[in-house]
């Protein structure tokens, strides 16, 4: 038996990999559940229920999609072009503190109509930079930006410890470990009244939106997958690598640094070091999830924002542990895996 490169992938077999991985992944979970001594079939019947039952899980399980679009989109657009940032997490908290630094009381005095889009530009600018940092490494000095993005991800949890314990502390915390909270008019507008549901959803679809138009339509697009795919094929072209990958980090950063203030101005108001439940990290299951599309990274993200909303209410309902949703994410990343090998190479006797 071997394996044999397909010269073309057919565009069904490219559409059904994702859907028979998510398939494949709930049928090996739903053997877990059997095994927690609970009906399968009505599992996932309060797994649903628990994220679309109601408005109120409809809007949480929204909101709680909004970051991953943005850090799945981070992954997606970086990984493409064959930058490894692994360091979304880190990103995200850099963003994050920079909008609660900048959005306090001390921070910029602007009215709300110049404060919200001076926010999310400074919280981009902060991500985009944290990423040129292993970026500039690994084009000067050769250094794999797996490691550095990932470590650098720690660093930055630390340093945001240090700055809502020291300079950035909140006085009227009673001690808890928070950042002072943005001022009322850095606050996103509401989608839906009495919810969490804010306007960083359409932000997040809208920029996923424009990024597949500019990766299918322009000149750039085409030059950062053509990095991606044969990087000195690209170079003999007259690409320059150097040019393309900076440009790319500083889209993926400022992307992921803009979850982070989103996720800041729009449900919490301020910073924790648990402000994340590994949002960057998640985001890059979502791109692999979406075959690193841009347009699919919406689609997955609700599915995984889908599984986390829902496992609570099925958890609450039958008794199976929460965590099962962290088991049917897992398991997704890797049918998915199996899906892409199997949809790019055919096997042969």
């Amino acid at each position: 038996m071997r394996l044999e490169r397909r010269s073309d992938t057919p565009l069904a077999l490219t559409l059904a990999a994702p859907v028979g991985a998510v398939a494949l992944s709930l049928a090996l979970a739903g053997i877990l559940i059997a095994i927690a001594g609970a009906p399968v079939f009505e599992a996932y019947h309060r797994l649903f229920i628990g994220a679309f039952g109601s408005r109120l899980a409809i809007t949480e399980t929204l909101t709680r999609a909004t970051p991953l679009i943005l850090t799945g989109l981070a992954a997606a657009v970086a990984f493409r072009a064959r930058l490894w940032n692994i360091g979304a997490e880190g990103q995200f908290y850099v963003g994050a503190l920079a909008a609660a630094a900048l959005g306090s009381e001390a921070g910029l005095q602007l009215p709300g109509y110049a404060l919200i889009p001076a926010l999310l530009v400074a919280a981009a600018v902060a991500g985009a930079v944290l990423l040129l940092v292993p970026l500039l490494m690994r084009l000067r000095f050769g250094v794999d930006e797996v490691v550095t993005t990932l470590l650098l991800n720690f660093v930055i949890l630390l340093f945001v410890s240090m700055m809502i314990e020291g300079p950035l502390k909140d006085p009227l915390a009673f001690g808890w470990p928070q950042s002072v909270p943005v001022v009322a008019d850095a606050m996103l507008p509401r989608l839906v009244a009495r919810s969490r549901l804010h306007i960083g959803l359409p932000i997040g679809v809208g920029l996923a939106m424009l990024t597949w138009f500019v990766q299918s339509r322009t000149t750039f697009g085409l030059e950062s997958r053509a990095a991606g795919l044969n990087p000195r094929a690209a170079a003999f072209a007259g690409v320059s690598l150097t040019r393309i990958l900076i440009s790319v980090a500083c889209l993926s950063g400022g992307v992921a640094g803009l979850a982070g203030a989103i996720e800041v101005m729009g449900v919490k108001g301020y910073v924790t070091t648990d402000l994340s439940p590994s949002f960057g990290y998640t985001g890059i299951v979502v791109a692999m999830l979406a075959g690193l599309h841009p347009i699919g990274v919406i689609v997955t993200a609700l599915f995984v924002a889908t599984m986390f909303v829902g496992a609570d209410g099925m958890s609450r309902a039958l008794g199976v542990p929460s965590f099962i949703a962290d088991v049917i994410v897992s398991l997704s990343l890797l049918t998915m895996l199996v899906a892409l090998l199997l949809s790019n190479y055919r096997i042969r006797r």
